[in-house]
């Protein structure tokens, strides 16, 4: 056998070896990184390592096998294994340039052409002697052909792209020049195939392949090496910038917005000592008015769409800010420099104008409102976590009291201890079962029996005794204790009406005022359908009352919250109706059970004719949608009387009775 070893099939055997090493070494280096691209520059080194084993083994097998069929077979695959290596080489690049996979129809439709252009070159012409010169046009110089056009096809798009380095460079030239080889190669085969010449430069062209195809290998690995390093500096880069940086919207984040607002302050310290104009910062604090609102409505993406481009807004804005940062959520930071106040005036109708110019999102159009507070350096603090607390304030009182905007001002300061002090004692007091239930009666005007009772919250302070909720509501909404607060006295209600059962064997329906905060949580059903389980209280004994005003802020919501409800068997009521804005407009859609007309409606409805007039209208077009009505406040029993002879369902006031302690309801509760 080592007879019929020539120094050609010691060629292609060596780089058979040669190959075989460079295949495993992608092999490795995809295991490890996973790339697309590699994958296929595998698949084009595995292709070009079975063409040189095929080469290696043919002028052996050619001896020892007398039929064609094994030498056509050989060229088959051959020309499959040089068309893999060609159209996978070319995958490979693109899928590393563009960075996205190539489609299943692409692969397919590839594979596709390879095995018919190489079936097509191989077959025709093989079996017939005297067409041996068109046989070699199809196996040798149409493949020529086309490697030489697609390699300088390389060239031009490795040549025309943006993101060149040295390893796309170098394939570059090497693609040019194969290109070029290939194309020179088919020409000459044509016109010069009987040449004695011919043969000396086919065994040129041999060896340069042989080294061109291992500088391509080692290129390739160069390219592989290069791009993780790309890749490992970019995301040491991408992870110094998320440092910096809030990866949603681009702006600062907050450890760096409070550091450049720091080191603009030493700035401004020094420039100002040694400058007559003495320049100052104004920090603004943007917050987002019901940006839930917009998430819940239009979804996330829109959500996160406006917080870039409020982002974006700021950053371009032209009071060109020292500093933009989101500090959280919806809140942003904005410092400017200013030397008269007209341009801090200026400046908030500026930022106002930025939020509330219409944004625009996939046909959608939002409008949205924001809150500012902010306040001044050097005038108001020194510091920067000083300017932030401040600011907040200053912000928290502009929501707080629905205004725009706010400067800060000495007194939110002694404002903002109080509220932490609240804080602490309101917490305390949850957690210690401060709070106690009185309950006032509802008369049912048809049966004079009692229809049921409502839930009014007082706070048996351990030092300053009962308050009244007007001591410390307004305290719990500016908190946002709302959904804890609420949730404890629903949990407080069910418990009473638990108790009662077990004592007097009786049910009564007890109806608990809801904020507004808590009637737009999407977990309010679900946590009522709790409690009614835990306490086993059937659903009509449990009433919510919810103001009109929390209605009017979304109908929408808030329909579907009552449908929801009511669906379990609870009933809810509007309660101070008359007191909102569009009452007799919105009553007619609203799924509402019962109205309760509002106290200042009925002091006078026996004395007034206007309220009269008024109190008659709501009862009838009530009943008139399928609506009963309370009225609250009735004092006297010349109230009660007109009440009964317009219709009114139920009253409740100090004439039925003041709000009483539970001890105190027993009298009610033994009646049968």
């Amino acid at each position: 056998m080592i007879e019929f070893i020539t120094p050609r099939t010691f060629l292609f055997s060596t780089q058979t070896v040669v190959f075989s090493v460079l295949l495993f070494v992608f092999y490795i280096f995809y295991r490890t990184f996973s790339r697309k691209y590699v994958k296929y520059w595998l698949m084009s080194i595995g292709a070009l390592n079975l063409s040189y084993l095929i080469k290696s083994l043919v002028p052996y097998s050619s001896r020892n096998f007398s039929s064609d069929s094994w030498q056509i077979l050989a060229e088959l695959l051959l020309q499959i294994c040089q068309y893999s290596f060609l159209i996978f080489l070319v995958f490979g690049v693109y899928i590393a340039k563009k960075n996205k996979e190539l489609s299943k129809e692409i692969l397919t439709s590839g594979i596709a052409v390879i095995v018919i252009l190489s079936v097509i070159s191989t077959m025709f012409f093989a079996f017939d002697p005297s067409q041996a010169f068109n046989h070699f046009y199809l196996t040798i110089s149409l493949p020529s052909f086309i490697f030489g056009c697609t390699f300088l096809s390389l060239a031009c798009y490795l040549l025309f792209d943006k993101k060149s380095y040295f390893s796309s460079q170098v394939l570059m030239y090497f693609s040019a020049i194969f290109g070029l080889r290939y194309l020179m190669h088919s020409f000459i085969s044509i016109v010069a195939l009987t040449e004695p010449w011919f043969r000396q430069l086919e065994l040129f062209l041999l060896y340069f392949d042989v080294a061109a195809h291992s500088i391509l290998g080692f290129t390739l690995l160069i390219w592989m090496q290069g791009a993780e390093r790309f890749a490992t500096l970019s995301a040491i880069s991408r992870a110094q910038y998320l440092g910096k940086h809030d990866s949603l919207t681009g702006a600062l984040n907050r450890e760096q917005v409070m550091a450049k607002l720091s080191d603009k302050m030493q700035e401004l310290t020094h420039a100002n000592k040694i400058n007559k104009n003495q320049v100052k910062l104004a920090v603004f604090l943007i917050d987002i008015k019901q940006f839930k609102f917009i998430n819940d409505t239009y979804g996330l993406k829109v959500g996160d769409y406006i917080l870039g481009e409020i982002a974006s807004r700021l950053n371009h804005s032209v009071f060109i800010p020292q500093a933009v940062g989101r500090l959280s959520g919806d809140s942003f930071m904005f410092v400017i420099e200013f030397e008269q106040s007209s341009h801090v005036d200026r400046a908030v109708n500026h930022i106002h104008e930025l939020i509330e110019r219409c944004f625009r999102y996939e046909q959608q159009e939002i409008t949205i409102q924001g809150s500012i507070g902010y306040c001044f350096y050097p005038d108001d603090a020194d510091k920067s976590e000083d300017l932030l607390q401040k600011a907040n304030l200053a912000l928290h009182h502009a929501e707080t009291n629905n205004i725009a905007s706010v400067a800060f001002e000495e007194g939110m300061q002694a404002q903002g201890r109080h509220l932490v002090l609240m804080e602490k004692q309101l917490r305390s007091a949850i957690a210690n079962d401060e709070f106690i239930l009185y309950y006032q009666p509802q008369l049912n005007l048809f049966t004079n029996k009692l229809e049921g009772v409502e839930a009014l919250v007082r706070w048996q302070h351990p030092e300053k005794g009962l308050l009244s909720p007007g001591d410390f509501l307004t305290e719990l909404e500016t908190l946002g204790m709302h959904n804890e607060f609420d949730n404890y006295i629903l949990a407080k209600a069910c418990q009473a009406s638990e108790r009662w059962f077990k004592l007097y064997q009786r049910r009564v329906a007890i109806a608990v005022n809801i904020t507004a905060v808590e009637f737009q949580n999407e977990q309010l059903v679900t946590n009522i359908q709790m409690l009614l389980h835990k306490y086993g209280i059937p659903s009509k004994y449990i009433e919510l009352e919810i103001t009109e005003n929390v209605v009017m802020t979304d109908i929408t919501r808030a329909m579907d919250s009552i449908v929801k409800l009511q669906s379990m068997g609870i009933k809810v009521s509007i309660d101070d109706f008359g007191t909102g804005y569009s009452s007799l407009a919105y009553l007619r859609d609203l799924p509402i059970d019962k109205i309760k007309i509002d106290r200042s409606f009925i002091n006078e409805v026996a004395i007034n004719d206007s309220d009269l007039t008024i109190v008659k209208s709501m009862i009838d077009l009530s009943h008139g949608l399928g609506k009963r009505v309370l009225a609250e406040g009735v004092e006297t029993i010349d109230q009660l009387n007109l009440l009964r002879h317009l219709g009114c369902d139920a009253v409740q006031g100090y004439f039925i009775s003041k709000p009483l302690p539970e001890s105190k309801l027993v009298r009610y509760l033994k009646k049968k």
